[in-house]
This record gives C-alpha cells, structure tokens and sequence, in this order.
C-alpha cells in the first residue's frame, strides 16, 4: 500500500510509521507541512504522492485546550477529515480516521459497542465526532473509523510521560479514581490500524488494550512498574479523589469503555491486558529505546 500518514509528528503518526511492514511506500508528515483543513494543499498532497491508503493521526487532542480554543479543534477534528474524505473520494484512496471514546457520555456501565449512539460531552469529543460523521458522509464504503481510549507511548506528552516526571518531582499526586476505561498503547493500537487498512475493513471499529481501569488505578501502575524497572528511583504518594474535587475544564465520561469484540473477532487478535502493555511499553524504555 502506498501510504501517506497525516499527524506524522504525534504520537500515533511515528508509531504508525514505525509499525509499517517493510518494505512498504509510505509518507508521513506532520502539520507543519501540512494543515488537514486546507483543502486545496490536501488535494495537492494527494495528487502528488497519489497513496491508495491515507490514515489521519492529526487532530487537537488537547481535551481542556479545547474548550477554550474550539474554533481550532474543529478546524482539526472535524474540518481537516472532512477535507480528506473529499480528496480521497476524487483520488480513491481509502481513508482511516482516529477517533475516541470521548464521543459518549459515560452514563453506561457495560462496554459501548459501536452502534451506542454518540452524546459528547466536551467540545473535543463533539469536534471528533464531527470528524466521523464527516468521514462516514463523504466514504461510506471507502472508510475505517477506529474509536480508541487513553492512548499513551513512552515519549511526546501523554498519561505515562506526565506521571513519570510528576512522580519524580512530586512528594504527592491525586489522582481522579471515578472515571473509568481502558489505557491502550499507541504501538498496539497502531498495529491494529494498519491490519483493519490491510483488510479494507469499511465501517466503525473499536479498540483498547483490555481490562479496565480509572486514572488512579493506571498512575499507581506506573508507579509501581516503572520502579520493578528501576526507571523511577522513588515516587511519589498517589491519592485518589473524585472528579468533582478536580475542576477541569471540559467534562469527561465516567465510563467510557469500548467493546472491541467486533474487532478482535475480524482480526482473530486478542487485546493484551493494559498493564501487560504498559509493562512492555515501560520495559522498552528502561532499556533506552523509545517505543514511539
């Protein structure tokens, strides 16, 4: 597949390129060279490059920033898909959008499978959910869409990398306990992309790393993983509290936990337990080399 990666600079985007199979024609670039929303320099990407696969990893995914900037979030994650959906339907190329459990709102308490309707909470969730509709308009049958939660990598800012530098600088850290859903590692999600492209598996698609967990239970993993590793050398005391002792600015589902049985049934995969990732994705960088 000739491939071009938006968002190349993120997270998501370097794993992506990482995880290509080789030997493989892909092209990954970042926002500096290229803003999603600009519909003419898209087109001109693609008629350039001309990639039969285009996976989008670019968006705002600042959940607090994007209360206060949502012009900018929407120009991201709702405007630029609906840029590349347009192109991609002149060019052909098929088309995989990145989107998030945080277009629900969290008031189930079993798994959300992929026909659970939408009801964002935030202007993040609201502007990817955007970004789907837009996507699944334009490409009904030349699309993936692949909804994914609390995504995290060894480097870039993220959960893990925060908690890390918080626990070495801190004495102690509280940590919100009553939200749940499901830490998942960029590079397995990545993977996980590039087989749904592979088969050209049209439609919406969920995927976690398996098992749940709140922010606390996932920052006291840390802790305690990164010190069997010696990566932390102390840490700091992590006490839980409730979302409402924690003002922030966007709201955030208290449950948000996606099933993924749909997908690991078509790619005859089964998740691994988040902390069995988080225990490799920490053990990679213990030994000096950066996952993603």
């Amino acid at each position: 597949m000739r491939t071009l990666i938006t968002g190349g600079e993120g997270q998501l985007g370097r794993a992506l390129f990482e995880t290509a199979a080789a030997p493989a024609d892909v092209r990954s670039i970042g926002h500096a060279r290229l803003d999603i929303a600009d519909g003419p320099a898209v087109e001109r990407i693609l008629r350039e490059f001309a990639p039969t696969l285009v996976i989008n990893a670019a968006g705002f995914t600042r959940v607090d920033d994007a209360e206060r900037e949502s012009a900018a979030a929407e120009r991201a994650n709702t405007t630029g898909p609906a840029m590349l959906a347009a192109a991609c339907e002149r060019t052909g190329a098929w088309l995989v959008q990145v989107s998030t459990d945080y277009v629900f709102d969290g008031e189930r308490s079993h798994p959300y499978t992929t026909d659970a309707p939408p009801n964002p909470l935030s202007v993040y969730g609201c502007t990817k959910f955007g970004g789907e509709l837009a996507v699944s308009r334009t490409l009904p049958s030349q699309s993936t869409i692949v909804r994914t939660s609390w995504v995290y990598s060894a480097s870039g800012r993220n959960f893990l990398t925060t908690m890390l530098r918080l626990l070495k600088e801190r004495s102690e850290l509280k940590v919100v306990s009553d939200q749940i859903g499901a830490p998942t590692s960029v590079s397995g999600l990545a993977r996980t992309i590039w087989s749904l492209a592979r088969l050209r598996a049209a439609g919406l698609y969920h995927w976690c790393d398996s098992g749940a967990a709140s922010w606390y239970d996932f920052a006291v993993a840390i802790s305690e993983e990164a010190g069997a590793l010696a990566i932390l050398a102390k840490s700091a005391a992590i006490v839980p509290i409730s979302s409402a002792d924690y003002s922030t600015a966007a709201r955030r589902p208290r449950f948000s936990l996606l099933d993924k049985r749909n997908t690991e049934r078509l790619l005859g995969a089964t998740a691994p337990h988040w902390r069995c990732a988080l225990r490799d994705t920490l053990g990679s960088l213990a030994r000096g080399g950066a996952t993603t």
